[in-house]
Order: C-alpha cells, then structure tokens, then sequence
C-alpha cells in the first residue's frame, strides 16, 4: 500500500528557512513524477512545485527564486526547500505521487510564517 508521511514543517519567521521532507513508501517512485501542493485556510489547494524522475522541475510562479524541490531516489523521498518564507506561503503542505491512476496523499506538514 502506498503511503507518503511529509515532515518538517512548523513555525518560521520570515526570510528564514525551512526544509519539508516526504517519505513515500509501498511502490517504486523513482520513475514517477512527485508533487508538492499546499492549501491555506479558505483557500482552494494549489500546486506548488512538481519534479519529474529526470530531476527537471517546475514551480508555481509565486515561489519561483525561493522554494526548491528535490528528490533522493535511494530514500524515496521528496525534499521541499523554502527560502526567505513570507506570510502568505502558510499553508498546510502536502506530497502527492500517481501509482496505476490513482493519487495518493500524505497527511500534510503545516506551514506558519510569522515574526
């Protein structure tokens, strides 16, 4: 059964630095593209960066320059750097892989930037 627990999240003050982690587990991933998405409150969930098994990546445009996405196949996990947060990237963040036409989710790790 295919599981992904994200990590990592908590509070951060803005322009610090935080590092999300995804463990995925229960198939093989490193042929499949991975996805973080976020969803803050009364927000609709949004993508906000994708990464495919040749390691190109692609990032919703207002975290561009500042979040980065990587991949440790050996681990099967997913890796979500932000830098220099800002208020308005709280959000509870998760991981989402398609095995055989299903999406799988992770739980979520929550997000808050505050001073």
């Amino acid at each position: 059964q295919v599981q992904l627990v994200e990590s990592g999240g908590g509070l951060v003050q803005p322009g610090g630095s935080l590092t999300l982690s995804c463990a995925a587990s229960g198939s093989t991933f490193k042929n499949k593209p991975m996805t973080w998405y976020r969803q803050a409150p009364g927000k609709e969930r949004e993508v906000v960066a994708f990464i495919l098994s040749s390691g190109d990546s692609t990032y919703v445009d207002s975290v561009k320059g500042r979040f980065t996405i990587s991949r440790d196949n050996a681990k099967n996990t997913v890796y979500l750097q932000i830098n220099s947060p800002k208020p308005e990237d709280t959000a509870l963040y998760y991981c989402n892989v398609r095995v055989k036409q299903t999406q799988y989710w992770g739980q979520g790790t929550q997000v808050t930037v505050s001073s």
